[in-house]
Formats: structure tokens, sequence, C-alpha cells
């Protein structure tokens, strides 16, 4: 049998552009992928990300190369880890030619959790992200960010009921710049601590109890919650700036409050 004629097909995103405008970001988003990320301990956990691929295009050139991009993704299927990222990252700015580029992989995390009276265990899910980036002329950076959620008793209420106090659960989101690697479950432990209390995937009576009495005990606005951990994250010289997100979804209004912080580390 013989071979097929082989047809020269024309490479229109190579060819020159004369508009001379050039894109600071092109490239792939919203594609979902399954990766196993390695955590600090060596555990590796698989999860599907959600993945944004994009470099810099130079202005002479007509566009870049998308299916590269998922070439990259099938090329590493191996245990991705806070480094691997660095090589993924140098590795895609290689294979399509720039000088800046971006890697955002959004992926929900997993932390098995132990119940603080009965010790009964689960699995409690977070948002996250990986980010790495390089711009032309710096060395690359990773960033990661983490949203947990935790619970918040007012002090307000507190203050001025005879008894009880409303609480609600929080979405707490901290994204921070690394100088150095840091594991994703010591950022969500940063969030949890500071919270008027953790929350977990299973509870018996007596932890119900336990965290009930323990958000009373430690009643936090808002404000309280962005402030202690950024306060938290001023003293980790691992991080170079960082953000602090606290939205409360209030149980006695239909609305949220809300406050973020943010800032860098000398």
């Amino acid at each position: 049998m013989n071979a097929p004629e082989k047809i020269f097909l024309p490479d229109v995103q190579s060819s020159p552009d004369t508009r001379f405008l050039a894109i600071q970001n092109v490239g792939v988003k919203g594609l979902r992928y399954p990766i196993q990320f390695q955590s600090a301990d060596g555990s590796v956990l698989a999860t599907v990300a959600t993945i944004a691929m994009t470099v810099g295009l130079a202005a002479d050139v007509k566009g870049t190369h998308m299916s590269r991009f998922v070439e990259l993704l099938e090329a590493g299927r191996g245990v991705v880890s806070q480094d691997g990222l660095f090589r993924m990252l140098e590795e895609m700015l290689m294979r399509l030619e720039a000088s800046s580029g971006r890697i955002e992989m959004r992926f929900p995390w997993f932390i098995r959790k132990a119940a603080p009276v009965s010790g009964a265990e689960s699995l409690l899910d977070y948002d996250a992200a990986f980010i790495v980036d390089k711009q032309e002329g710096r060395y690359p950076t990773l960033s990661m960010e983490i949203t947990a959620p935790v619970t918040s008793l007012c002090p307000c209420s507190k203050k001025i009921s005879d008894y009880g106090a409303h609480n609600q659960r929080s979405h707490i989101t901290l994204s921070v710049k690394l100088r150095a690697l840091m594991s994703l479950d010591e950022l969500v432990r940063i969030a949890e601590e500071e919270a008027s209390c953790e929350v977990f995937g299973l509870l018996k009576r007596p932890d119900e109890k336990w965290v009930t009495e323990r958000a009373y005990d430690n009643p936090k606005f808002v404000e309280d919650l962005v402030r202690d951990i950024a306060l938290r994250l001023m003293k980790e010289p691992r991080v170079a700036s960082w953000r602090v997100i606290s939205e409360n979804f209030e149980s006695i209004h239909n609305h949220s409050a809300y406050a973020e912080l943010h800032g860098s580390n000398a």
C-alpha cells in the first residue's frame, strides 16, 4: 500500500502581521484537565483543574499556535509539584517562542480533617489555584490562592443580646505571591485559625457542641478576620505580597458583609 501523499499546509499563524500591535496575553482559557498535584508532605491529590495558558505575542506575528498549549499538558502526565510549574512555564515559553507567559490552574483541593471531640474523619473541599507568571526581562513568580469556608460570629450581636448571637458561614480568600515554596494546607490553616471557628465535613453531637461554643467564645467582625489574617501573613517570610478577602453570608440580612485588605512584605 502506497504511503499517503504529503500535502503542504500553510502556517497562517506564523505569517507576518502589518498592524504592529503586540498582544500581552493570548492562548487558551477554560480548559479542564485531570491533574495530580504533589503536596508539601509528599502526598498526591488527583483533581480536575480549569486551566488558562497564555503567552505574549510579538507585534509582527499574526497568531500563536493554540494546539501547542494542549500538547504541553499531554506531554507532562506526571505528578505536578510547585517546582514543576516553573518547568512547565519554561517549556511553554520555549514551545511558543515567547518571552512572557502565564499558567493559571484552578481546582478543588481536599483536606482530611478530624472532628474536634469525636475525632471522626472527613474530607473538606476548598477552592484553590496556582499561578506561574513570567514577564519579559523578569524572573518568573509563583502565586497561590485558597478560599476556605469558616464560621464567623457577630461581636455586636453577642454584646447586645440577652442570649445567643447570630453567626454565619464565611468564605475567606487568601492570595499570596511567594518568595519560597509554601503548601496550600498551610494557607488554609491560617484562614481557619483566625476565624470564629473552622468548619468540618462530619460532626457528632459532642463536636457540634464544641464548634458552637468555640464560635461564641471567639466573635469576629468581617474587619477582624481580614486584619488578623493580614498580621499572620505579614510575619511570613515566604510571602512577598498578599491579599485577604472575607465575605460573610449574613444570617439576618439578604446581603453579605465584605472586607478586603492587601499589602506587600519588605
